[in-house]
């Protein structure tokens, strides 16, 4: 019953954002995307990602069969495609093998098994298409902030960060002294998130197929609630980022003639009276709270049960993601404390759910929501106070953060299960 009314939700929203998308942007949503992909060209990382997740609950000569068709499926499609002499976009050869395998793993579950198999196997694809359709959720999501927000409130979310000390304006002079080496690192790291997020999935799941269950809780569950609730603070609190209100922007979207100023990241915005202001209806209102900040601590919450090289790999990528989301200008440094204690609060949502619901667990959600409602609030209503006072403002912003960081580490540390004390042997009298 669980999984059946996550299924109706899922899809009741696809739906409505198919039609919001239609209604407010006059272009296609999730649905009729990831539709087209069955045929069309894909970008073949998302598909291919979603196939090794759904491939979890498939033995080692299932899975070997799945990759094959997949690969042979899209050796089809690119001769079919040069053949004819189709016109890629982006780049994108292949790809659909994967989503067809998918689709078929999802017809032989309802015609060809039952019971426990047959839910199993659903759940399998329903994971890998989950990460396949939250992307195009995403996509849809960021093009309605960009339609419906026409304001952004980034004077006020800089004029806040003088408080931390202005560090996407630092970070973004470190980048620019490292030349192409460091940024080409960060830009591999920042685009490939969800590499990293796979990669820890599969790690969690690799005892899928074994023991014919999922684990209760595991990353992809937290990855997805991040990235469903998330979009819904960006229309709350629309911010393009520093490098598009106070620089040239990027990627053919923004630029000096929408920026308040051509100040980042070698000049910090000055301290004044902050107000709205309007910007181009291309460039996403998706900085409040950084997402990739969110989900790179994820990401570093459940790779610290792995091996060493899976912890070492997920401090790597928080400390990486972070230095990108500031470095490029993408984020300000109010965003991302935002984007841990919101991580963070989702967690242990998630956590207290699949534990079920008890005191400790409602004090901490409870705390990580009303700090990071502080934060909004004190970002759009104290900036210049902020501002003047950086000495008392910044500690409190990091200690606030702090305080969120040690409950949840304090409270989960209680949730561990005690591992029972070994009895030793009493000792037996001896012949003498």
């Amino acid at each position: 019953m669980l999984w059946a009314t996550a299924g109706v939700v899922a899809l009741g929203f696809l739906i409505a954002l198919e039609i919001v998308a239609r209604s407010y942007a006059g272009v296609p949503g999730p649905i009729t995307n990831q539709a087209k992909e069955v045929i069309f060209a894909p970008k073949p990382g998302p598909l291919y990602g979603g196939l090794a997740l759904m491939m979890v609950v498939l033995t080692w000569r299932q899975r070997f069969i799945a990759a094959g068709a997949a690969i042979g499926i899209d050796v089809v499609f690119v001769l079919v495609r040069w053949a004819i002499g189709a016109r890629m976009t982006d780049g994108h050869y292949f790809g659909n093998g994967a989503l067809w395998v998918m689709l078929g793993c999802a017809v032989i579950a309802v015609t060809r098994r039952t019971g426990r198999e047959r839910v199993l196997l659903l759940k399998g694809v329903g994971l890998g298409l989950l990460l396949v359709a939250g992307r195009k959720t995403g996509d849809t999501w960021l093009l309605i902030t960009s339609k419906t927000r026409p304001t952004v409130l980034d004077q006020y979310v800089a004029t806040a960060d003088h408080a931390l000390g202005n560090p996407s304006w630092v970070a973004g002079r470190i980048l620019e002294a490292t030349g192409p080496v460091g940024t080409h690192v960060l830009d591999l790291v920042y685009a490939q998130l969800a590499v990293a997020a796979v990669v820890v999935a599969l790690y969690q799941l690799r005892n899928v197929a074994a023991e014919r269950r999922f684990p209760s809780h595991h990353l992809v569950r937290t990855f997805l609630v991040i990235g469903l609730l998330g979009p819904a603070i960006y229309m709350i609190f629309p911010v393009v980022g520093p490098i598009f209100a106070y620089g040239p922007g990027t990627s053919g979207t923004g630029g000096l003639q929408w920026a308040v100023a051509d100040l980042w990241p070698h000049t910090p915005p000055p301290i004044g009276a902050p107000h709205p202001v309007p910007y181009d209806g291309i460039t996403p209102r998706n900085c409040m709270p950084s997402l990739h900040t969110a989900w790179a601590t994820a990401i570093f919450i459940h790779s610290r049960k792995g091996p060493r090289v899976l912890r070492y790999a997920g401090t790597f990528w928080l400390i990486a993601t972070l230095s990108a989301t500031l470095g490029f200008g993408y984020h300000y440094g109010a965003d991302l404390v935002a984007g841990v204690v919101f991580s963070l609060t989702i967690e242990a949502g998630l956590r207290s759910l699949d534990r079920g619901w008890d005191r400790s667990g409602i004090q901490l959600v409870a705390y990580g929501t009303a700090v990071f409602t502080a934060l909004l609030v004190s970002y759009r209503y104290l900036p210049v106070e902020m501002a003047k006072h950086p000495w008392v403002f910044g500690p409190l912003l990091i200690l606030a953060m702090a305080s969120v960081i040690y409950g949840y580490v304090r409270t989960t540390r209680l949730w561990e299960p005690k591992a029972a004390p070994v009895r030793l042997p009493e000792p037996q009298p001896e012949l003498v």
